[in-house]
């Protein structure tokens, strides 16, 4: 459970930091003109990323008790 709630803190935060490089793995081979992301995939994959954040913090405080 410790290794879960660690895994999805280092992922939540890198969603939050950096949510182009995400798209750039996973959604830019899809886009015809190849540019950036919308503001719109932005919010959403930092929102996604406080959501994991949210959930790892909480794996790894019940894995403490």
């Amino acid at each position: 459970m410790l290794a879960l709630g660690v895994f999805f803190i280092i992922i939540g935060v890198l969603f939050i930091i950096n949510p182009s490089f995400i798209w750039l793995i996973t959604e830019s081979r899809k886009s015809d003109d190849d540019t950036e992301p919308s503001r719109i995939y932005i919010w959403n994959t930092r929102f996604g990323g406080m959501i994991l954040l949210i959930v790892g913090i909480g794996s790894v405080i019940v894995s403490f008790l």
